[in-house]
Formats: structure tokens, C-alpha cells, sequence
């Protein structure tokens, strides 16, 4: 079974732009308004069916994170701007996430 890569550095980028070093020497951007996009909570996504319920007009272009934090030895967690706290960043998500933008 292989490892799943984690952080070892998270830093700011830009005004808008998060970086993250892995463990496996993989460096990562993400702007900071598409994670806030890609919350998976269950205010944000239907448990039930995966819709996405999160309207992007209500989610403000400079929103930010104002605090992260680890979440066991798999997740980090952003409480953002708009005052979102809820959602977990698996370190998989997190990975996904790099490679598609």
C-alpha cells in the first residue's frame, strides 16, 4: 500500500494563490477561491445525492483562508473570511484538487 503524500509546508503564494510543499517533493498552488469552491461539507455538497449546493455567487472573490488547521494525520481544515468553518481537505482531495487546475 502506498503512502499518501502530506504537507510539510503550507505558505502563501500571492494576495489569492496557496502553496503547499509534500512530502514527496511536490509542489503545489491552489487559488484560494476555488478551495472555498470545492468544499465537500454537507452544507456545500448533498450528502444523499453529491449535488453541489454551494452558490458561487454567494462566496466572495477575496475570500480567504483566516485559519488552518491539521485535522488528525489525513486533513486540514480553513475557517475562510465568509465565515465557512465546516469543511475538511482530505490530503487526497488536496492532491486531486493540484492536478486539475
Amino acid at each position: 500500500m502506498a503512502l499518501i503524500p502530506v504537507p510539510v509546508q503550507l505558505h502563501q503564494k500571492g494576495p489569492q494563490t496557496l502553496g503547499i510543499s509534500w512530502s514527496d517533493g511536490v509542489e503545489s498552488e491552489y487559488a484560494v477561491r476555488d478551495l472555498r469552491l470545492n468544499c465537500r461539507c454537507a452544507h456545500c455538497v448533498d450528502e444523499w445525492t453529491a449535488e453541489k449546493r454551494l452558490d458561487p455567487a454567494t462566496v466572495p472573490m477575496d475570500v480567504r483562508p483566516k485559519k488552518i488547521e491539521p485535522v488528525g494525520r489525513y486533513a486540514i481544515r480553513f475557517v475562510w473570511s465568509d465565515g465557512h468553518d465546516t469543511g475538511i481537505y482530505t490530503f487526497d482531495l488536496l492532491r486531486k484538487l493540484a492536478n486539475s487546475n
